[in-house]
């Protein structure tokens, strides 16, 4: 992995470590080539988008390939 690119998964990883949201802190990155991949497990689709962006903007448009899963919580037993 070039230097560039290991900045670019340190940056990706700082922009999920600001967020706000404790499901994308956990979320783990990875370079895949050029691209960047993000993992884990998150309980909305709106995460996994805000996720996504997150990085993408962090690092200037580069290609980010998104592989984070949607597992909606159970419902609580009464």
């Amino acid at each position: 992995m070039l230097k560039t690119q290991k900045d670019a998964v340190e940056r990706a990883r700082d922009a999920l470590r600001r967020s706000k949201i404790g499901e994308l802190r956990r979320l783990t990155i990875e370079s895949l080539g050029d691209d960047i991949a993000l993992h884990g497990l998150v309980s909305t689709y709106y995460h996994k988008q805000l996720a996504q962006e997150l990085v993408r903007i962090e690092l200037h448009g580069q290609e980010v390939v998104n592989h984070v899963q949607v597992s909606h919580p159970l419902p609580m037993k009464e």
